[in-house]
């Protein structure tokens, strides 16, 4: 069984952070505030703002940026992410105020029991997987095998239907609050007139902070995450990415007014030691379909006749590096959140689940395993403790 303490704190995370945000512009909460941000939210501002850059956990704020400078200055404290700590769970988290085991956008990659598919639910394709005749590009000096895309097989869609939108529809916050009478937006490249940069971001929420009326901004951008995916958390680039945003943020916030600025993330990130699940036939052979959800949340479906060695297996295969839990050890401990399960949960998250509490993940592809050395949605504390940075104007 799973140590309490090692779970993100739901009294203390995104959901509350969202269900604050409602309180305060009038609309009905589904989960108990973050107190924390009620105080900060007592301020009678015109504006409410909130930015989330993606990937900017504590720990990466504290790897790369001083004490003194414009974010660790203006940090209010620390809570948490969701579990798993992932764009997709987290940021829909925000984004509707529901837990993870509501909202039942669970990862990157989600089975579907409606389709019986593993859906990559941000782009409404089916699960990348490798070619079962699929060989190394070619091999470096040392001998390491160099994969490309042209390894994975062809990436088609899921559905001719959005099958995250249809099956696991949710209202957002925005809506609430528009629908309560109150006035909230949002600006991300994802929706709505589309801005497809920081700047064309910042811009929108500029223009939108000079209209007359109270309002609530909710805003997205996918740096330093994208970043650190490719290079790790403490290379070069990272740290020219880190405090890039940093110096914008800071001149952006200059020139707002009668506006509470809240910048936070959505989870952190680590450096991680990839490997490839295609090279352990042994599990593979206990497989009913690849794992989905994350690299760091495996979701296993075993064939009978191996549920009950599975436990052993893994643990042989993977030592330490993950916990493998049982589908009731994850409902009774509430890893994905104390909200009221979605009735199709418990076929969502297979027979298992192993969650990462190392540096070890695992793809369901050689070139995947290759192409990010940056990994979260694992059960760290690097992963999980996200900042609560406020500027008042």
């Amino acid at each position: 069984m799973i140590k309490k303490e090692l779970l993100p704190d739901y009294n203390n995370c995104l959901v509350n952070l969202a269900n604050s945000v409602l309180k305060k512009f009038g609309a009905e909460t589904t989960a108990a505030t973050l107190p924390l941000a009620d105080k900060i939210l007592a301020g009678n501002y015109k504006n409410v703002v909130v930015l989330l850059l993606d990937a900017l956990g504590i720990s990466i704020l504290e790897k790369h940026l001083k004490p003194e400078g414009f974010f660790r200055s203006h940090l209010a404290g620390a809570f948490n992410s969701v579990y798993p700590p992932t764009t997709v769970a987290a940021t829909t988290s925000i984004m509707s105020g529901l837990y993870p085991n509501e909202h039942g956008w669970l990862g990157w990659d989600v089975y579907y029991p409606q389709l019986d598919k593993n859906v990559t639910v941000f782009r409404n394709t089916e699960q990348k997987s490798e070619k079962a005749v699929a060989q190394p590009e070619s091999y470096d000096a040392s001998g390491k095998p160099i994969w490309t895309e042209d390894s994975w097989n062809e990436i088609v869609p899921a559905a001719d239907f959005h099958v995250g939108n249809t099956f696991t529809p949710y209202k957002s916050v925005v809506d609430k609050i528009n629908e309560a009478g109150g006035k909230a937006y949002s600006s991300m490249p994802f929706l709505p007139p589309y801005p497809q940069d920081l700047e064309a971001i910042l811009n929108r929420i500029k223009n939108l902070c000079d209209e007359d009326g109270q309002k609530y901004i909710y805003a997205y951008w996918n740096e330093p995450d994208a970043t650190m995916h490719a290079t790790g958390t403490v290379s070069n680039e990272t740290h020219e990415m880190v405090t890039a945003l940093e110096k914008r943020i800071e001149q952006f916030a200059s020139e707002l007014s009668d506006t509470l600025l809240i910048v936070t993330a959505d989870h952190g990130h680590i450096d991680s030691r990839n490997l490839c699940i295609l090279d352990y036939p042994e599990i593979m052979n206990c497989l009913v379909r690849s794992f989905s959800l994350e690299p760091r949340t495996m979701n296993l479906f075993v064939k009978d006749e191996f549920k009950e060695s599975f436990h052993e297996l893994f643990r042989k295969t993977f030592g330490d590096k993950f916990l493998l839990l049982t589908r009731k050890e994850v409902l009774d401990c509430q890893l994905f959140g104390i909200g009221q399960n979605r009735p199709e949960l418990d076929q969502m998250i297979g027979d298992f689940v192993a969650l990462a509490v190392s540096d070890t993940s695992v793809t369901n592809t050689h070139f995947e395993a290759q192409k990010m050395p940056g990994m979260h949605a694992g059960l760290t504390q690097e992963e999980i403790k996200i900042p609560l940075i406020v500027v008042k104007k």
